[in-house]
């Protein structure tokens, strides 16, 4: 059975609290509808990044061994879900079954690797002048803004939202139209483990519409997008207008 598709903001499942319409999410296999995706209104990603903000407040405190116990226990709940999963993926993605449960496994072993890493961002002693010491301490950049490709819609979000969380992060996802049904299962797994409400924030919509207010958000800090090379540079300059840190990741085009 394909998964319900819904906005997940302030740790709550919910429709689209816009006017907008959406679009049908379809079998590539059959072209047939598979579910009715909500698109966010500028309204829901308002809420999405001050629930963020939020989130963000409560998930930095907590220390990175109690933070990594969490994270392991979100990649458990996907190894354990990985059948239904992989069918969802299998679903709306075309993918085959075994490459498909091989991505899930892929996106809890991200997950896995992302919390022991926390638990090691270590700091530097850089030598002063006369008596002084110099330390350098690592701290989490504050609400990231993540965005993901259809062609792996579970294994990219889990890279995004392991390395972001690991940190002390927050994150406002923006995942596939195309392939939300990965998505939404992962984040799932994310809210059953007990990560508390607005550290992960999951939107879809229009793609210009959703980016273009997420980068240009005040308290947005951070940008990480994979997928083409001309919408990278695209968000590059968005990100650059705001002054916000950016990793992109795009596909080189063929030779």
């Amino acid at each position: 059975m394909y998964s319900e598709l819904e906005l997940f903001i302030d740790g709550a499942w919910r429709k689209s609290g816009s006017d907008n319409k959406g679009e049908d999410v379809l079998n590539p296999a059959t072209e047939k509808p598979l579910a009715h995706l909500p698109h966010a209104g500028r309204s829901d990603l308002d809420e999405a990044v001050a629930a963020a903000r939020k989130g963000f407040a409560v998930w930095r405190a907590i220390p990175a061994y109690e933070r990594a116990k969490l994270l392991r226990k979100v990649a458990d709940l996907i190894r354990e879900r990985q059948d239904a999963i992989a069918r969802t993926l299998v679903m709306e993605q075309g993918k085959p079954l075994a490459e498909a449960r091989i991505e899930v496994a892929v996106s809890a072993d991200f997950i896995e690797w992302s919390a022991d890493e926390g638990r090691r961002v270590y700091g530097r002693i850089v030598p002063g002048r006369g008596n002084a010491r110099q330390l350098v301490v690592s701290e989490p950049v504050g609400v990231v803004a993540a965005f993901t490709p259809w062609n792996f819609p579970a294994m990219m979000p889990a890279r995004k939202l392991g390395a972001a969380l690991a940190a002390g992060c927050s994150v406002v996802l923006k995942a596939s139209e195309e392939t939300p049904g990965a998505a939404v299962e992962l984040v799932r797994c994310f809210a059953d483990a007990g990560v508390p409400a607005g550290v992960v924030n999951l939107v879809f919509g229009v793609p210009a519409v959703v980016s273009g207010h997420l980068l240009l958000h005040k308290d947005v800090r951070k940008v990480s997008f994979t997928g083409s090379i001309p919408v990278g540079k695209h968000l590059a300059m968005l990100a650059a207008k705001g002054m916000k840190r950016a990793t992109m990741a795009a596909r080189l085009p063929s030779r």
